[in-house]
């Protein structure tokens, strides 16, 4: 990209990157003042009193496009513009979160995150000229309700976990996950579904009593 075709671009970045179409991200003003921001909040909600929880509650909703009722984000967070990402009801995310929201990232109600957990949407050009210009896109990441996350879990550009699926720690999700099942690995694959012989049973339960 020339110097006239980038600033020709200037200002349509934000246009192109919800299109899920490949733009400047490295040269956009609107867009580095949108980093920078965010950046701002997350510097505030992370040094935050621990116990000013209605503080760090009403900075991430006005941070966030959506945070449910009840849900629970623990310091420190990282994401790129904040306003792409939608919380669920009861959805509690562990430390060390960075959800790399250039497209949009739903996360639904009742959700767990175990610590470390890392959503990127953004994909680069495999070629070398072009990832060099600061090209990239962004596909959203959706995670259903119910879904349990385990720690330092890494999950890609695109990709769904059905409702009440559950991921191991470590895993890095390449694909889609499908509903109700255990999926473990790097990259993360299906091992089996989960089924009502998963509940914990009474004698379980007076055992560890």
């Amino acid at each position: 990209m020339c110097d006239d075709e980038r600033l020709a671009s200037m200002g349509n970045a934000r246009r192109l990157r919800d299109q899920k179409r490949w733009y400047d991200a490295n040269f956009d003003e609107e867009l580095l003042r949108e980093r920078a921001q965010a950046e701002r909040i997350c510097h505030q909600f992370n040094a935050f009193d621990p116990g000013d929880e209605e503080g760090r509650r009403t900075l991430l909703a006005h941070m966030f496009s959506e945070l449910g009722e009840g849900a629970t984000v623990l310091p420190p967070l990282y994401v790129d513009y904040g306003y792409n990402c939608r919380v669920g009801e009861g959805t509690f995310i562990n430390r060390g979160a960075y959800l790399m929201d250039g497209a949009p990232i739903t996360i639904g109600d009742h959700v767990f995150i175990g610590p470390g957990c890392g959503m990127y949407t953004a994909e680069h050009p495999l070629t070398v000229e072009e990832r060099n210009q600061g090209l990239e896109r962004a596909l959203p990441i959706t995670i259903e309700d119910d879904v349990w996350i385990g720690g330092n879990v890494v999950i890609l550009p695109g990709v769904t976990i059905g409702r009440g699926s559950v991921i191991g720690a470590h895993s890095t999700v390449t694909r889609d996950v499908p509903a109700g099942v255990v999926a473990v690995g790097s990259p993360c694959r299906v091992v089996r579904a989960i089924t009502p012989d998963d509940a914990p049973s009474d004698k379980e339960a007076e055992d560890e009593a």
